[in-house]
């Protein structure tokens, strides 16, 4: 049983939403509006959220930024654009799925179970313990990273990106071998996420004050230095 946020302005959407899920055996807890949504994201022990891109207040995307500064449940994105940008822009932000709509319950709920049983795979292959390289720290089992005693704040998926890193100074991770560990086997990830994941850590931990421990094998994929 998790617990799940479902944010969207459309009533009948989140009623069809509320009752798959909790069919599923899922706790919801509903936002009309992105106010109400970046709330319960802030302030709710949550498993995941399911957040509609166009709301009125903070959009799903700004949500998803802000919340990202503190550490966020992973997300999964409803959109009802046909284009690209929204899917791109929200799997950049460091979301974990999105659903187009329309969409059917059974289907969201076959996304939420895959999305809450690739965090869980990540947290049981996660080194436990402590990782420790140059001035870095990765408490795997609590999710915290700090640089020198300076929390860094870090979503799931870049998180996950840095275990692997760490977990092996020196050796080098293809970017498809990335995408697997982010996101598993069942996604059609770009190079480009990958890249944009990397370099939100790389931002991050440059504001704590690590000196670029991501090196970028060229043609290849990243390495932490040894």
């Amino acid at each position: 049983m998790a617990r799940i946020l479902v944010a969207d302005d459309d009533g009948h959407i989140r009623e069809v939403v509320r009752y798959a899920l909790e069919q599923a055996g899922h706790v919801v807890i509903e936002a009309a509006d992105g106010t109400a949504a970046l709330f319960a994201v802030e302030r709710e022990p949550l498993d995941l959220a399911v957040l509609d891109i166009v709301m009125p207040g903070p959009d799903g995307l700004e949500i998803c930024r802000r919340a990202q500064a503190r550490g966020a449940p992973p997300i999964l994105f409803l959109t009802s654009r046909e284009g690209e940008i929204d899917r791109i822009l929200g799997l950049e932000l460091g979301a974990d799925d999105y659903l187009t709509k329309p969409f059917s319950p059974r289907e969201l709920v076959a996304r939420v179970r895959a999305v809450l049983r690739r965090t869980a795979v990540r947290r049981e292959a996660a080194t436990p313990g402590l990782l420790r390289h140059r001035g870095l720290e990765l408490d795997v089992e609590r999710h915290r990273c700090r640089v020198e005693s300076r929390e860094v704040a870090l979503t799931a998926t870049e998180f996950t990106l840095l275990v692997a890193l760490m977990g092996r100074p020196g050796k080098v991770y293809g970017r498809d071998e990335l995408v697997e560990l982010a996101y598993g086997c069942d996604h059609h990830i770009t190079w480009r996420t990958v890249d944009s994941h990397v370099r939100r850590i790389r931002a991050k931990l440059a504001v704590a004050g690590a000196a670029e421990p991501i090196e970028t094998v060229h043609g290849v994929g990243y390495r932490m230095r040894e």
